[in-house]
């Protein structure tokens, strides 16, 4: 998911325990809106509320019509515009615009429809949710949408009437080597949006007293990459310095999807670390994918900076491709 919201997830469970719910989405925004295109609010028939479409400003109007939507069946689509002052009460310099999209749950969204994409995202499976504002259309769909999957981009597509709700998997983190530049890296991803996991088989580096309540995995990494699994919405940094510890988890994530892999070495380590890989038979486009020495050349020198430059490459290889 590209944010910690679970409005579909609370809206089945509301929709299913006799509550009603509609699901509120911002389909378009202009100016300096709280709130980027796909967040979700759901509202439930009792006027239960989870989730923002704006950060405080319009939600109250948004409930009241939720609710009425509810009580006829309708979709509706709302505008609003969020003035100066309301703006700079939630910490905006200034006002913008929302269009809020409200549908409730049974009689325009299917519950079936919801239930597939309370699945999907359970079952982190990147999925796109496309209705078409004019005709209701709608569906499920995980084909297509490459840039917008890429860029977690949902909106209106060039006809202006079907809006894509992009549901990705939350970002995770797997990092091979409990070392000093990890510890400044997991919390910094972890504000990123990132569920970063620690791997490191020598547990004095991997303890919870280096690492406080972060995940810890002290196995092999291979077994440990294994374990965790590297999809598209997984990146994968290798710190160790050590072959015997860096290469078998390195194999695992050449032979993945997982959208970025850094290695931790200089320019030197890393042509060591290509003749490796060229043994073992890696083909020169796998090897491509790997960034090493790792970061963008900021001239980091500090565990703190080089942590700046590995999360900084890591973005602007999510947002722009590699």
């Amino acid at each position: 998911m590209n944010t910690t919201d679970t409005a579909p997830e609370q809206a089945l469970e509301w929709h299913r325990a006799g509550k009603g719910a509609a699901l509120a989405t911002v389909v378009e925004t202009w100016g300096s809106a709280p709130r980027r295109v796909g967040a979700q609010l759901v509202v439930s028939g009792e006027g239960d509320m989870q989730g923002s479409v704006s950060g405080g400003c319009v939600e109250g109007a948004v409930v009241l019509e939720a609710m009425d939507a509810l009580e006829t069946g309708h979709p509706v689509m709302l505008e609003y515009g969020v003035s100066d002052g309301d703006a700079f009460a939630v910490g905006l310099a200034c006002g913008g615009t929302i269009r809020v999209y409200v549908e409730p749950v049974g009689s325009a969204m299917a519950e079936d429809i919801l239930d597939n994409l309370v699945a999907a995202r359970a079952a982190r499976t990147p999925i796109a949710y496309e209705v078409n504002v004019k005709t209701g259309q709608r569906r499920l769909t995980s084909n297509g949408h490459t840039q917008r999957f890429a860029r977690d981009r949902s909106g209106f597509e060039d006809d202006a009437q079907t809006f894509v709700a992009i549901h990705n998997p939350r970002l995770r983190l797997a990092v091979v080597g409990a070392v000093h530049i990890a510890q400044a890296l997991v919390p910094m991803a972890r504000i990123a949006g990132y569920d970063p996991f620690v791997i490191d088989p020598r547990e004095a580096f991997g303890s919870h007293a280096r690492f406080p309540g972060e995940t810890l995995i002290s196995e092999w990494p291979d077994a440990a990459v294994q374990q965790v699994g590297l999809d598209t919405r997984t990146a994968l940094i290798l710190l160790t310095h050590d072959p015997k510890l860096d290469d078998p988890a390195l194999h695992l994530a050449l032979r993945s999807g997982c959208f970025y892999i850094g290695a931790l070495g200089s320019t030197r380590t890393h042509a060591k670390r290509v003749e490796r890989l060229q043994e073992a038979g890696f083909e020169a486009d796998a090897i491509a994918r790997i960034h090493g020495p790792i970061g963008l050349d900021i001239g980091a020198s500090s565990p703190q900076e080089i942590a700046v430059s590995i999360l900084s490459e890591m973005t602007q290889v999510l947002r722009k491709g590699a």
